[in-house]
């Protein structure tokens, strides 16, 4: 058992332990000059380095993203659909380059066949054809996206959806390549 007081031990010594020391601090000894061990300055260049070196870094990724489109392509293509029913509905919705992505394939007025993912790059909602606008819209946040490059018109969005080449052998349309 170790007495309340540290005085009242014969084995202490007086200059380690004064007599006006609180307990808590006699628990809980912090030796001060351990603690100094790191400057504020210190700390300010380290947490100041590291913020530059993750700004950097983000905007090295986000630089190679843009300069670099990723293709995905599947050898063959995947079967989209028919010319016949796109043309009768407006638009197709498919999954391309998996079964957890997916597209859409609009006709324009031009004739031509666009098809992009069908996620929204704002924030993942799932984009909708809408005819008497001729825009892809994303329902969440009335972002709107033209149909011939996808880009964004309108709304929160402010990067493209991600083009998908379709190719069209007879009546039926393949899905060839995801260009990001």
């Amino acid at each position: 058992m170790e007495p309340e007081n540290l005085e009242e031990c014969a084995h202490c010594s007086k200059s380690t332990t004064p007599s006006n020391t609180p307990k808590w601090r006699r628990d809980f000894p912090i030796e001060w000059e351990g603690d100094h061990y790191v400057s504020r300055r210190e700390m300010v260049k380290f947490l100041t380095l590291g913020s530059l070196l993750i700004t950097v870094g983000n905007w090295i990724t986000v630089a190679i993203g843009r300069v670099r489109p990723r293709e995905v392509s599947v050898a063959g293509g995947r079967y989209v659909g028919s010319a016949a029913a796109l043309d009768q509905m407006g638009s197709i919705l498919f999954r391309f380059p998996t079964d957890n992505d997916p597209c859409i394939a609009v006709r324009a007025a031009d004739g031509k066949i666009h098809a992009y993912s069908q996620v929204c790059t704002h924030l993942s909602c799932a984009v909708v054809y809408d005819k008497r606008e001729n825009a892809l819209v994303c329902p969440c946040h009335r972002g709107y996206f033209n149909i011939e490059e996808g880009m964004p018109m309108a709304g929160p969005p402010t990067r493209a959806l991600p083009r998908v080449l379709v190719q069209q052998e007879g009546d039926k349309l393949f899905a060839t390549e995801l260009l990001v």
